[in-house]
């Protein structure tokens, strides 16, 4: 006798036994602007890896608004980036998570993309830049995610 498989609530909306939800603030305490576009060949949550391979993973792209064009100067000095964005499919008032291990962890002691804040952090390797657009190893997010910053791994200097 084989059973369905159980969704994953984090997909579904859904909450897990043991996790907590809260209500959220009525307001927002900051604003930010997104500089671009992840392209990834994820379609969908499910389908991207836990951590992106900056060594072996797929080439994805960075796609930078042009407004942003001149702080992409001097970038391609860099070989390894950190990555910035937005997980925008990801839900925000879950605080007490219980991930696969069935152990419930509070989401400030997880990796979990929810969180009250959904900011993902990647170190990507820098393949190629032509204008606006960047090609990187190590990205784990899925496709058109928003992007919020670039900063090198290890600043000039």
């Amino acid at each position: 006798m084989t059973s369905d498989p159980i969704p994953d609530p984090a997909m579904t909306g859904g909450v897990r036994a043991g996790e907590r939800i809260i209500a959220l603030p009525g307001r927002f305490d900051a604003q930010l602007y997104f500089v671009g576009r992840v392209r990834t060949p994820w379609a969908k949550r499910a389908e991207c890896p836990r951590r992106g391979d900056p060594l072996a993973g797929p080439v994805c792209t960075l796609e930078i608004d042009p407004h942003w064009a001149d702080a992409l100067i001097g970038i391609a000095d860099n070989d390894r980036l950190q990555v910035l964005y937005w997980m925008d499919q990801a839900r925000r008032d879950l605080v007490l998570q219980v991930p696969r291990d069935g152990r419930a962890l509070g989401t400030f002691a997880l990796r979990s993309p929810a969180r009250p804040n959904p900011i993902a952090s990647s170190v990507v390797t820098l393949l190629e830049v032509r204008g606006c657009t960047l090609s990187v190893r190590g990205l784990d997010c899925v496709d058109g995610t928003p992007l919020i910053d670039l900063k090198p791994e290890h600043p000039p200097g």
